[in-house]
């Protein structure tokens, strides 16, 4: 019998049901097959593995610790290193159930598209609100990275206004398209990776040369007493370094080469950035001329303290260098942040879960989703920059919104392949046991993340439940001109 494309129960090879789609290969919705809609509106399929990986990278940013480092190691006494360790494996049980989802459901929107397809319309809203929270906040803390690093090179001007100029230019390059966007930023990527291999070289030089201001192994082990708990609550902030290789999923409908290059790019992206992020950290540590104790007994040194140990170690050549790179690669870390944000807008506007407006495209670019993202995270970077405390507060909430998304991700992955069984039966190992593993390692960190991030993921939650609710309650979803649909 010739291949369908179908699965057992009659899926289709995008994760659709095989009567969904019409005699001229559109579905049931209007959408071709590449996600375009009867009008020739939709996104278009422009990026190879190679963009999705900028903007993975661009995301992460290669040198995203630099902003929490002192943050993190005052949290960990002194176990910086090893805390992005524990961060990377705890990603990677993510990084394997996103590869396994974005083959079943290769679409825009990424964990709200998996939780719809693995456990129901209600838990995917959900998923899809609480990584909301992640997406359009990230953006505002890189952003605030952005205008911190131009501050300390241009002191007259103030942060905000930094942040802002940041906001306006990357929105540009995003409403020009994600073809164009993807093109200078990957000149920013590498720009960025220059720098770190400067600061690396001339690290090891320095220690070779003076030795290491702490123990060889306390960046893993602690310069003060070793701390299990101590360490977990620093991977609470830790994981918002990895917090975009996710993001390469949201792209899904805009890639050639179909939904493996997207499982290859989040890997990728998050297996690199783990190794760049521990090397890093581990040799500031060594450099770092404050204990963990006194950069915890001082606060105002901790966003500071990378740049600190660079300039005291190294000299003020590397301090502006690692600066300057800090913000031009936040920058464009946020234009990869709401690139994401937009898509995930896109997406839950076109199933009707947010207004429908968001859904509309123009040239293949979501732009009214950009710019409703854009306007959030204008809002919130301006408003955290003006404040002295607005980089803690931004930074202790925007993971668990995505932390939670996360551990729906996994029950997902468990939902499709163990209970739906829509791929017959299980292998339950990595449909199974990884994804309850990885949702375990996520909970536990959830659990000891700040009292105000949980607080606040708890209202969003709260809010988001409401929202459903309400939806619901008016009959679910409505079609573009208007009628009710019938309700999940």
């Amino acid at each position: 019998m010739a291949d369908t494309g179908t699965g057992a129960d009659g899926e289709s090879a995008d994760g659709r049901g095989a009567d969904s789609r019409k005699a001229d290969g559109r579905t049931a919705d209007g959408r071709t097959a590449d996600g375009r809609t009867a009008d020739g509106g939709g996104l278009r399929r422009t990026l190879g593995f190679r963009d999705l990986v900028v903007y993975g990278l661009l995301f992460i940013a290669p040198m995203a610790p630099v902003g929490v480092f002192g943050t993190l190691d005052a949290r960990s006494h002194g176990s910086v290193a090893l805390v992005y360790v524990v961060a990377t494996v705890a990603m990677a049980f993510t990084a394997f159930s996103y590869a396994q989802m974005v083959r079943v459901a290769p679409q825009a929107g990424s964990v709200f598209a998996y939780a719809r397809k693995g456990l129901g319309e209600g838990p995917g809203f959900i998923a899809g609100w609480m990584a909301m929270l992640d997406y359009l906040l990230i953006p505002a803390v890189a952003y605030l990275f952005a205008g911190i690093a131009m501050e300390a090179l241009v002191p007259s001007v103030d942060r905000w206004v930094w942040t802002a100029v940041a906001v306006v230019i990357t929105t540009l390059l995003n409403l020009w398209g994600v073809r164009a966007a993807a093109r200078v930023g990957f000149a920013v990527l590498a720009l960025e990776i220059v720098v770190l291999l400067v600061f690396v070289v001339s690290a090891v030089v320095v220690l070779a040369r003076n030795g290491a201001e702490r123990g060889w192994s306390t960046p893993f082990t602690s310069d003060t007493g070793f701390s299990l708990t101590a360490v977990l609550g620093a991977v609470s902030v830790a994981v918002l370094s990895y917090l975009g290789f996710d993001a390469v999923a949201s792209f899904a409908e805009e890639v050639t080469g179909g939904s493996r290059q997207v499982a290859r790019a989040v890997l990728f992206c998050l297996a690199l950035a783990g190794v760049l992020f521990i090397a890093q950290t581990y040799l500031v540590a060594l450099l770092e001329p404050m204990t963990s104790a006194e950069l915890a007994a001082n606060p105002a040194e901790q966003g500071t303290a990378f740049y600190d140990a660079v300039d005291t170690s190294v000299g003020t050549w590397l301090h502006d260098l690692v600066a300057v790179s800090k913000a031009i690669g936040a920058a464009f870390a946020a234009l990869a942040g709401q690139a994401a944000a937009g898509r995930l807008l896109f997406a839950m506007g076109r199933e009707r879960r947010l207004p429908y407006a968001l859904s509309r495209t123009d040239s293949g670019v979501p732009r009214v989703a950009l710019l409703l993202a854009a306007v959030v995270t204008l809002v919130a970077a301006v408003w955290a920059a003006r404040r002295p405390d607005g980089l803690d507060r931004l930074v202790s909430v925007v993971d668990i919104g995505a932390l939670t998304a996360f551990v729906l991700l996994h029950a997902s992955v468990v939902g499709w392949f163990a209970v739906r069984r829509g791929e017959g039966p299980p292998r339950w190992f990595t449909q199974v046991v990884l994804p309850v593993t990885g949702a375990a390692i996520l909970i536990a960190v959830i659990v000891e993340a700040a009292g105000t991030a949980q607080l606040v993921g708890a209202g969003w939650l709260a809010v988001g439940l409401v929202v459903l609710l309400v939806q619901r309650g008016r009959g679910g979803r409505r079609t573009p001109d208007g009628r009710p649909e019938p309700a999940p």
